[in-house]
């Protein structure tokens, strides 16, 4: 692959899904021989780095720079004291227009210093909500989630026409490009393209990690989710199915969130309290995935579901309930057995059978369409060919 410079940018580095796989994302650039940047707007939160030593973090205070226009500032008071109230979460639109702005006198002035940048690749709604005026035939949009369709009010179609049209949409999964579709639809607004391109799980780093020593991991089998503690992932369904297929297997909860007090009272009304173990935010979850017998995913929604193919690069079989999302991207030919209809009984009936016999194993083929290297292929094609034609002539 020729040579070519890219740019990553998220709104933060807080220990978060979509964060990390923006990071996983400038790593794997720059491991396919990328000039690899990563761009951040918020200096807190700053709970993640990258692996590969070549990729060059930038920070851009975004909302600094707002305020200091004063232009910025008086937007972003409007819209808290008046528009705000009167639309809700109606805030971006206001900020988002001047961010677009700064963000591409920002990019001038790298650019001046690094060169030009082939491909830009904004994750999340979050972060083009930051800078939604900005548009670039450069610049890909990543949705990591589904879009909520299922109502549409004319709030929803201001919302869309400010982040989406004329722009190149990037869905992780084919059930968030379905959302688009609909949304395109309801919403009335037309991206310059939509494709699917999933998130990358960098198998080898994640081999490397589930090794390394962590203490306070069972002695004996047992089951693991790895998640927030926060109602989309729907805790709560995984505690009662728990409780009714009533396992040898204790179950570990690697993670936290607003929910854990309300979940920890959950178990106890279950009486599986003493079987259920919540250790809270795991900086390195992958011993935790590597040593159980089984992982299970409960989510209402799933914009891919990275997770169970993290499970499965440390070896370790998984289950998960049949949401609307993407979890069929990575459960497929084989895997489909390891869907559980979305109800108690459901999931319930789908560990016990996924607990009968020894432990698994895992074949890599299933791990073939979200290697980094083919994540990166799908991103920058289009620009290789480019520079290949532009090096010919």
């Amino acid at each position: 692959m020729t040579s070519l410079r890219t740019l990553v940018v998220v709104r933060s580095l807080k220990m978060g899904g979509m964060e990390r796989v923006a990071v996983d994302l400038a790593d794997a650039f720059a491991q396919e021989g990328c000039e690899s940047h990563l761009l951040v707007f918020r200096k807190r939160d700053q709970g993640l780095a990258p692996e590969h030593p070549a990729v060059k973090v930038h920070l851009f205070s975004l909302r600094w720079w707002q305020r200091a226009t004063g232009i910025g500032l008086l937007a972003e008071m409007a819209s808290r004291l008046i528009l705000n109230p009167l639309i809700r979460r109606s805030q971006f639109v206001w900020t988002g227009w001047l961010g677009g702005g700064l963000f591409r006198l920002w990019l001038w002035r790298f650019e001046k210093r690094h060169g030009r940048v082939d491909r830009i690749v904004f994750r999340g709604i979050g972060t083009f909500e930051l800078v939604w005026s900005f548009r670039d035939e450069r610049a890909r949009f990543v949705l990591e989630n589904r879009l909520p369709v299922d109502k549409t009010s004319w709030s929803q179609k201001l919302f869309a026409r400010c982040l989406f049209p004329n722009k190149h949409l990037v869905a992780v999964s084919q059930g968030v490009a379905e959302s688009v579709r609909l949304a395109k639809k309801k919403w009335a607004f037309k991206p310059a393209s939509l494709t699917v391109i999933v998130n990358p799980c960098p198998v080898e780093r994640i081999r490397e990690l589930m090794h390394r020593p962590q203490p306070g991991l069972p002695s004996q089998p047992y089951i693991v989710n790895v998640a927030r503690l926060v109602p989309q992932k729907d805790h709560a369904l995984l505690l009662r199915a728990y409780a009714k297929a009533n396992p040898e297997e204790e179950l570990v909860i690697v993670g936290d969130g607003p929910l854990r007090g309300r979940l920890e009272r959950q178990a106890a009304e279950l009486g599986i309290a003493d079987k259920v173990h919540f250790v809270g935010h795991q900086a390195n979850p992958y011993p935790w995935m590597h040593h159980a017998r089984l992982f299970v995913l409960s989510s209402r929604v799933e914009g891919m579901g990275i997770v169970l193919t993290e499970s499965l690069a440390c070896g370790t079989p998984v289950v998960s309930v049949d949401c609307p999302g993407g979890i069929r991207e990575v459960l497929k030919g084989e895997l489909e057995s390891a869907i559980a209809e979305q109800s108690d009984s459901g999931l319930a009936e789908k560990i016990r059978a996924s607990l009968e016999g020894p432990k698994p194993p895992i074949d890599d083929a299933w791990l073939q369409d979200f290697l980094p290297s083919k994540v990166v292929r799908g991103f920058l094609e289009e620009e290789a060919g480019r520079a290949s034609w532009k090096d010919k002539h």
